[in-house]
């Protein structure tokens, strides 16, 4: 009886060994086809990371939570989304038009065991949706920010808060402005409708 609990235990062993195995080369070949595509255009902003103690502080003026969805425009190597699921529990998604960033979050999730909480997409920002998001974090430039800004008002439900790194929204006043680090982070939350 007890070999028999011993196999079927090295049994059960071997068939959670062979799931892993399974989901980390479904994981490994996505990163591998995300960074042979070619991007559609050229990145609207340079790839730049943020510090763990900026990303920490965009979370917490954001007040992020579990229940919370968070997007990230641009996201780079998809820092802030990870660190919004791991150290939060919220659920993230990243958007970047560079393969070669995508493939970067999508190894990064899979080191952290992130890859249930968040998801990353190849895709132009100005197209994709994110009407699902509870919070938007963006580390672009002023052009970037002042296009997308019609969009965030207009398709993100009331209350959604939207958080940016060292760039403003030209004459949309946000609720909040934390200094850290000598970088300012802007707090704005969508407003009722009328």
């Amino acid at each position: 009886m007890r070999n028999q609990r011993s196999r079927r235990a090295a049994d059960l062993g071997d068939l959670r060994g062979c799931g892993v195995a399974l989901a980390s080369g479904l994981i490994l070949a996505t990163f591998a086809h995300a960074a042979a595509q070619v991007p559609s255009r050229s990145p609207d902003v340079a790839f730049a990371s943020a510090p763990p103690a900026i990303v920490d502080a965009m979370l917490d003026l954001a007040r992020v939570t579990s229940d919370d969805v968070v997007y990230d425009l641009g996201c780079g190597d998809g820092r802030i989304v990870i660190a919004a699921a791991k150290n939060r529990g919220a659920r993230g998604v990243g958007i970047d038009i560079d393969p070669a960033r995508i493939a970067d979050a999508t190894a990064l999730a899979l080191r952290e065991g992130m890859t249930a909480r968040v998801t990353f997409v190849l895709g132009d920002l100005f197209e994709a949706q994110f009407a699902d998001a509870t919070v938007v974090m963006l580390y672009l430039q002023p052009e970037p920010n002042l296009r997308l800004r019609q969009r965030l008002l207009t398709e993100l439900r009331p209350g959604t808060r939207v958080v940016s790194l060292s760039y403003d929204m030209g004459d949309w006043t946000p609720d909040a402005v934390r200094r850290i680090g000598g970088r300012r982070i802007y707090l704005w939350t969508i407003p009722a409708r009328p």
